[in-house]
């Protein structure tokens, strides 16, 4: 069986929506600034877009805080963008929706609950699976509470994370919990590249790890 195409995926759901003139609700869970930064320009044009952001990883609250504030800063310059109509240098059109943010509580202590045992697996490893699991649960049960009607993540952006892992537990989140997730492979197509370009256009804060104190070390 050959290596599946997420991208080639989302562009046939997206294909399928525009067939049938719907505009669904979409919650996309975001870890970071610059990974959401193409994963909205692109989404926006075809879904009413929530940002959920969801990091128990992170340790540091002021490192917490400070991703958090890059986040809304940057969905301010974009909802801007859309009330004015300005969308220079950006890959939009007037279907472009504006973007809410879903702000979770912080709870480290959660997640280091959930990674014990595995303070010591490589970076990429078994707490990176769990770590997605808990991110990713959290976020199909926000969307069921919240009556979306898909959900999906910036996390496969990222060159560094295993998109197939990330979409198979998107797709057992999304069977558990009775919401569609969009499968996705953002950095294909050029989209991580064009996550640096934006992040490089809002002077975004582009950190150097995922967040938790063993990905620091």
């Amino acid at each position: 069986m050959g290596k599946v195409n997420y991208a080639r995926q989302t562009e046939a759901v997206i294909e399928d929506l525009k067939r049938e003139g719907r505009r669904p609700r979409l919650l996309l869970h975001s870890c970071c600034a610059p990974c959401s930064s193409h994963c909205m320009e692109y989404l926006r044009e075809y879904f009413d877009l929530t940002v959920y952001y969801y990091n128990p990883n992170i340790d540091e609250e002021k490192e917490y805080a400070f991703r958090l504030a890059e986040e809304k800063r940057l969905i301010a310059e974009y909802n801007r963008q859309v009330e004015e109509g300005d969308f220079a240098s950006m890959r939009s059109t007037p279907a472009a929706s504006r973007i809410e943010v879903l702000e979770a509580p912080y709870d480290p202590d959660r997640w280091h609950a959930c990674v014990r045992g595995l303070e010591d697996c490589p970076e990429g490893g078994d707490r990176c699976t769990v770590c997605f699991g808990l991110r990713l649960e959290e976020t199909a049960r926000a969307a069921r509470e919240g009556g979306f009607d898909f959900f999906t993540t910036t996390l496969t952006i990222s060159p560094l994370k295993d998109a197939e892992r990330l979409n198979r537990i998107g797709q057992k989140m999304g069977d558990k919990y009775g919401v569609a997730f969009l499968p996705s492979d953002f950095k294909k197509k050029d989209g991580y590249r064009r996550s640096t370009e934006l992040s490089g256009l809002f002077g975004l804060y582009r950190q150097n790890y995922c967040g938790c104190s063993y990905s620091k070390r």
